[in-house]
């Protein structure tokens, strides 16, 4: 089958878990036959072997990022100078030109289907529907409810995933919860929507975690330090006001506490002021954007994993920190709570309830024990693999629909 796959970024040019998903089912998929083109709207190497990467712009991924992707109030500001044109851009002058790339390469090519990820390619699967007859599918790793918290998100935004879910043919969620919210707040039947968790693929390289890069927190560890990490972008969308809180709590009854945030965002400021006023600065350590071997090696320095979002329709860093044998304590409006059974979950703004489990954790061997070795046992069963058969399943009935059409 022929798929041409529409996302926004890529490993090793990816700002959060997108990317990561998006190249683990295309491998699957690559190993079930299918053929893909992949467009990102970016020019960079990928070095990848299972699929055709197409750059819909000659810009640099940095770019991309500045450009305010996952941040729903930026969307229209103009954010850089292309380098050619010389015109000033913003998000929405790359999703537009994304879409005349789009536009061209299907007066070439056509393809079986076209599988959109996420509304910022909503409007390039619409004109392949629209102008081009081809079936489109949506995948759903996360919509404006969940990025926008208890604000809402932006109007345009919540207009365009709205159009994209009513324009495709089948909708693939990555949890219940994000198909619960696609069809309680726009109003899409239930039956035209189904549910393919996020898998996990165990690394296969020569990753090695030096202990001398993080010699200070592996020191403190000896004189019985816990470690506590968040990995994410620094927005509303992460509840991480309420952890900073809560880490706050925690401390005041477990002194020998560590937070490492992890990432950046518009956030990162108003968390650092958080902490200082909190009397909690010489525990808490920002360590800026990582990815890679950095981010592992992050996993790796920590004890406790902590998911505090607000609205996270799955969270693969929850696997990856598991992987790195980390206990995970996750808010109960994760997805990835779904598919796991040995973690601790809480409701997002119960502050007492996230530092009472840091303590408990913290202060017992034995309880820390139990949730490494239960989550090592589940997240070993969750597979790329089984997420490419749902997929597929989910191609082979919108063939069969647009045969029966005629």
């Amino acid at each position: 089958m022929k798929i041409l796959m529409l996302g926004w970024e890529l490993p090793p040019h990816n700002s959060g878990g997108l990317g990561v998903a998006c190249l683990h089912l295309s491998k699957s998929l690559a190993k079930m036959g299918a053929d893909i083109d992949f467009v990102v709207p970016y020019e960079a190497e990928h070095h990848l072997k299972h699929m055709r990467v197409l750059s819909a712009l000659k810009i640099d991924p940095l770019f991309r990022y500045g450009g305010g992707a996952y941040e729903s109030e930026r969307i229209e500001e103009k954010l850089f100078e292309h380098k050619e044109t010389k015109k000033t851009m913003s998000i929405r002058d790359v999703q537009h030109t994304y879409c005349e790339f789009v536009q061209r390469y299907l007066m070439e090519f056509k393809p079986d289907l076209v599988h959109a990820h996420d509304w910022l390619t909503y409007e390039a699967g619409i004109l392949a529907k629209k102008n081009f007859g081809i079936p489109l599918v949506a995948h759903v790793h996360a919509t404006e409810f969940d990025r926008g918290g208890a604000k809402g998100g932006n109007p345009l935004i919540h207009e365009i995933e709205y159009q994209g879910l009513v324009w495709a043919d089948k909708i693939i969620a990555v949890s219940q919860a994000t198909k619960n919210i696609i069809v309680e707040r726009y109003k899409i039947p239930a039956d035209k929507i189904d549910v393919a968790y996020n898998g996990f693929e165990a690394p296969n390289d020569d990753y090695f975690y030096d202990k001398t890069n993080y010699q200070y927190l592996e020191n403190m560890k000896k004189k019985g330090y816990t470690i506590v990490s968040t990995v994410g972008r620094f927005t509303l969308q992460k509840g991480l006001y309420h952890m900073m809180r809560a880490a706050a709590r925690a401390i005041s009854m477990h002194p020998k506490m560590i937070f490492l945030f992890a990432g950046d965002g518009e956030q990162k400021e108003t968390l650092m002021r958080m902490s200082a006023d909190l009397g909690i600065s010489r525990n808490v350590i920002f360590t800026g954007f990582i990815r890679g071997k950095q981010l592992r090696d992050i996993y790796s320095v920590s004890d406790v994993f902590v998911m505090s979002s607000i609205s996270e329709p799955f969270g693969l860093t929850a696997l990856e920190a598991a992987h790195h044998g980390n206990a995970l304590v996750i808010t109960k409006q994760s997805g990835v709570g779904e598919v796991l059974r040995s973690i601790v979950r809480y409701d997002y703004w119960d502050e007492d309830k996230l530092a009472g489990a840091l303590v408990n954790i913290a202060e017992s061997p034995a309880l820390t024990e139990t949730l490494r070795d239960g989550i090592k046992r589940e997240y070993g069963r969750i597979s790329w693999d089984d997420v490419a058969k749902k997929c597929v399943q989910v191609y082979d009935e919108v063939k069969k629909n647009k045969r029966n059409s005629f």
